[in-house]
């Protein structure tokens, strides 16, 4: 009877700690934030040295600004998903000035500016030339990073410029089962220097926090847990090992019992 009680209580044991615990696991565990406590916004991304722009210049006249525009690149492909004889922009790189080189314009310095600053600093100076010019700017090259815990690790190129914490990892699956959700790091690169925060996804007070608006180059790592870290100490011989003791100590069990 002793016996029949110590292996149940031992199975009980291993469910109980097999078991991961709700409040490691589930986002936003704090009350909901009111309208009024959400202080957080998005911010404007200021361009940088690397960065790859596309910039279109348009008037009613589209042949005033030809001369303010890259010519296109022919893309002849004979892939069946994609059209044959495209086109493609060219676009500008940053240079580790700070500048691009603009048809007509010459020099440009946009390290730093917005792309609302960048957009009325070319239309002040093409209006001159041109009647009612209308700039289009987008940064090509705006990625993020994640890796780590997650269903699908990887760089995701982002179109639309503006992205949140919860988007990029929802870009790459979630995190799994496995991952920290109280201890997911974000790596930040401000004027050179490699900058570090600690995120904690079950506290609702993270839609507030300086990180929760992603910019260009963030790399996310989500931390796996103790569990993961166990696992991976195992050889690929571990799991039927474990599995024939298992079955042995039943059977042993049954016999002592009877």
């Amino acid at each position: 009877m002793n016996t029949r009680f110590l292996i149940i209580s031992i199975l009980a044991l291993i469910t109980i700690t097999s078991c991961a615990s709700r409040k490691n696991i589930v986002y936003f565990q704090d009350e909901a934030l009111e309208e009024g406590q959400l202080t957080n916004e998005p911010i404007q991304l200021t361009y940088k040295p690397d960065d790859i722009l596309t910039i279109n210049v348009s008037a009613l006249d589209p042949d005033t600004v030809r001369p303010f525009n890259l010519p296109t690149v022919s893309n002849n492909t004979s892939d069946l998903i994609t059209a044959q004889n495209s086109t493609k922009q060219q676009t500008y790189l940053v240079d580790y000035n700070g500048n691009i080189e603009f048809p007509v314009l010459g020099t440009i310095k946009v390290e730093g500016l917005t792309r609302t600053e960048l957009t009325k600093l070319l239309t002040d100076r093409i209006k001159v030339m041109v009647n009612d010019p209308i700039i289009n700017i987008r940064l090509a090259n705006f990625t993020i990073t994640v890796i780590g815990e997650v269903a699908r690790p990887g760089t995701f190129t982002i179109q639309d410029e503006s992205i949140t914490l919860l988007e990029a990892l929802g870009h790459a699956n979630d995190l799994t089962i496995f991952g920290k959700r109280k201890n997911v790091l974000l790596i930040r690169e401000i004027d050179g220097v490699k900058k570090f925060a600690k995120i904690d996804l079950t506290s609702i007070n993270t839609v507030n926090s300086d990180f929760y608006y992603m910019q260009q180059n963030d790399v996310i790592y989500v931390e796996p847990n103790k569990a993961k870290i166990r696992s991976s100490t195992y050889n690929q011989n571990n799991g039927v090992l474990i599995s024939a003791i298992g079955t042995l100590t039943t059977i042993i069990a049954v016999f002592i019992v009877k």
